[in-house]
């Protein structure tokens, strides 16, 4: 005969599964939104420190993430997860809501950035070393396209200024090729794509705000090439002939990125090499239109979200400033000394605030953009890059 199985209280079972719902609060995080989370780039060490844009404070940081020298970084459709792209071929997916890494790989020997898909499901990287681009699932972070950089002549080339394009395409420049690339991925098995010359060395480029304008530097001749990716038919057309060019040329400490410039109310600024301006270009006519006189040879030129205000930092050995440029007055209105070798900065979404990394002090400091008094101040190692998760709703970020 089988015992009977003992009676166990009601009374005695409520008050230990509270005590076991009350146990699990506690451990569980506390709900929290990605809209106002961003990530710092901490070079020296290989890791990004997950800062929160609204209090301005830094929540975590994540360690393992390789050689950040020449770090990256994209964000999910949901703003949860941070792509860091780093110098030694890796791609790291960072949980920002647990401050952990949900998956790693080496995918190439020598990489400086990626880029994400109009809908979120591709991750794709550009490679030095091999030359070429590939892409991932964005969920696995598993190969699903590998697309070599080989010419007509079986050259291989580094790629550079890869950028995200509506319907799944991505844009990227050939630096050996001289040739600018589309790549068509809504089948990343069976990709379809246009190639056009673009000019000699093709060193960086971008996308204008409204994905329509590719346009690339060229290291080895004089201007820009501009794909118009609404009338590729069109092919490459040479624009800003003498950029960078001026009466007296100076010694070049850095070559600006192309994804430093601004485009805002109709017009473009962008950081003249190795002069100490900043040009101002009609977005209509691709056209110079006016040079604005800055401190030193600005690399970053940086628009609020409104439009209203440029920001520039500059090329050592004066990247201990930054100047703010008023576009109503096309004119430097305000001279900062936020830190020591300040590489980057990135807007609060909607510009109440501007991060500036301070590589040689180990600090981020945040300023008010509408006071440009300093309202904040994180310690980091080494701070490079800083982004936001807002990019994940903008083309070409």
């Amino acid at each position: 005969m089988t015992p009977a199985t003992p009676v166990v209280s009601r009374r005695f079972l409520l008050p230990v599964l509270l005590l076991s719902l009350l146990a699990g609060c506690a451990s569980a995080p506390a709900p929290r939104g990605t809209g106002d989370l961003g990530v710092v780039i901490e070079r020296s060490i290989g890791q990004v420190q997950v800062v929160n844009t609204t209090s301005k404070t830094a929540l975590a940081k994540v360690p393992g993430l390789g050689d950040l020298s020449h770090a990256s970084v994209v964000f999910s459709r949901d703003q949860r997860y941070a792509y860091v792209f780093g110098r030694d071929g890796g791609l790291t997916k960072v949980d920002l809501l647990t401050a952990s890494i949900a998956k790693r790989i080496v995918q190439a020997g020598n990489a400086i950035g990626g880029a994400i898909s109009q809908d979120g499901k591709l991750v794709v990287a550009q490679n030095y070393e091999p030359g070429g681009i590939k892409a991932f699932d964005a969920e696995t972070l598993e190969l699903v396209a590998d697309i070599p950089s080989v010419d007509m002549n079986g050259v291989r080339s580094k790629v550079v200024g890869l950028a995200d394009l509506s319907g799944n395409r991505f844009a990227f420049s050939l630096f050996e090729a001289g040739e600018i690339w589309v790549a068509d991925l809504s089948n990343p098995k069976a990709p379809k794509m246009q190639k056009y010359s673009a000019g000699k060395q093709p060193y960086d480029a971008l996308v204008t705000p409204d994905g329509r304008y590719y346009i690339a530097g060229l290291f080895g001749e004089d201007g820009l090439a501009m794909l118009d990716t609404w009338q590729p038919e069109q092919g490459v057309q040479k624009i800003l002939a003498g950029y960078g060019k001026g009466e007296q040329p100076l010694p070049v400490y850095k070559m600006p990125h192309l994804r430093g410039w601004s485009v805002a109310g109709g017009k473009a600024y962008l950081p003249a090499i190795g002069r100490h301006e900043v040009l101002v270009v009609d977005t209509k006519t691709w056209k110079e239109t006016a040079r604005i006189p800055v401190k030193s040879q600005p690399v970053f030129v940086m628009a609020r979200p409104d439009g209203r205000e440029i920001w520039v930092n500059f090329a050592f050995p004066d990247n201990g400033w930054v100047q703010v440029i008023d576009t109503l007055e096309g004119k430097v209105t305000h001279t900062l000394q936020p830190g020591k070798a300040i590489l980057h900065m990135e807007f609060a979404p909607r510009g109440e605030a501007v991060w500036l990394s301070a590589r040689d002090d180990n600090k981020v400091t945040v300023f008010d953009t509408r006071t440009k008094a300093p309202v904040a101040e994180l310690k980091a190692e080494s701070p490079s890059g800083i982004f936001f998760t807002s990019r994940a709703a903008r083309t070409g970020f």
